[in-house]
């Protein structure tokens, strides 16, 4: 994951507070709707993780061999990791 725990946190917590000054929530229970920002956050992170899994064993099953790092890997990475995101929903 590219976000410690402590850093969702704060994330989370940036994006509710955002939410409730601009008017566009009015919170019942703010610890209930916190707690739903960080585990939608986590989720979104934990799919993004299996998903970079995903993209980099396809790229190793290429018959051509791709050494990262290089311009044609990042292209490939893009390519197919907007491919699974989408097939995610995302």
């Amino acid at each position: 994951m590219k976000y410690s725990e402590d850093r969702i946190k704060t994330l989370a917590k940036s994006i509710h507070d955002r939410l409730y000054l601009d008017e566009d929530v009015n919170y019942k229970d703010e610890d209930k709707s916190l707690n739903l920002i960080k585990k939608t956050m986590l989720a979104y992170f934990q799919m993004e993780d299996k998903i970079d899994e995903i993209v980099k064993a396809k790229i190793e099953t290429l018959k051509k061999r791709i050494i990262p790092g290089t311009d044609e890997w990042n292209i490939l990475y893009r390519k197919y990791f907007e491919e699974e995101m989408r097939k995610h929903g995302q």
